[in-house]
């Protein structure tokens, strides 16, 4: 049923994020300026795990969020407007984003740990990719078999 529907924003956006870090990962960056706006990004992909919790559990007012998004992302007043009228209509669609990114960089850690020196991270990105737009729990069997088929295979 899933794969009729493969709107999965976690893993579509996860994805997304994850594949932003890599440039860092990899040694793009040479020095925090240069790493600037991707620092940028990171702090507001941040501010909606908080906004968005705080307007849909602790009841925060939209003039709450605005307040916070302020103090604590790089965004200029009409984009702080309308991202909070966006998590306001349309709750957890912005957790998702890190959600998603978090969890492949969960599998990451955990291909990298038990295969150890035969790790592959082409070999882990196709895994991720080969199968396409996935929930996340599916996705994360689908590593945790991969996983326990490269152990046999070694």
């Amino acid at each position: 049923m899933f794969r009729k529907q493969p709107n999965h924003t976690a893993y579509i956006e996860g994805w997304t994020l994850y594949a932003e870090q890599l440039g860092k990962d990899v040694g793009f960056y040479k020095d925090p300026l240069s790493d600037y706006g991707r620092l940028s990004s990171e702090l507001f992909r941040a501010c909606r795990l908080v906004v968005d919790t705080g307007v849909h559990y602790k009841k925060w007012t939209r003039q709450q969020m605005i307040d916070f998004m302020r103090e604590h992302s790089a965004l200029d007043e009409p984009d702080i407007q309308a991202e909070a009228d966006r998590y306001i209509a349309i709750p957890a669609q912005a957790l998702a984003y890190k959600m998603g990114q978090l969890k492949i960089l969960e599998l990451r850690e955990l291909a990298k740990q038990e295969l150890g020196d035969r790790f592959d991270i082409k070999a882990f990105h196709d895994m991720i990719l080969n199968a396409g737009t996935l929930p996340l729990n599916i996705l994360d069997a689908r590593i945790e078999n991969w996983i326990k088929e490269q152990k046999v295979a070694a």
